[in-house]
């Protein structure tokens, strides 16, 4: 299966509680922390959600 890498580039600082533990979810912990999964409809769902504070690469 393809994979995506996912790379934290805003902060969730200041964001909903449900914003944070996506971003936990993910694997992400700081700033510039990148996380690689693999594609199936609940990563790109999470990745969706929270859009605005990632940046993503397919691998």
């Amino acid at each position: 299966m393809p994979q995506i890498q996912i790379k934290l580039v805003r902060s969730a600082i200041d964001r909903p509680e449900r914003q944070k533990r996506t971003v936990q979810a993910l694997g992400l912990n700081k700033m510039n922390s990148t996380a690689t999964h693999e594609t199936n409809p609940s990563i790109l769902g999470m990745v969706k959600s929270i859009q605005h504070l990632l940046e993503v690469t397919e691998l």
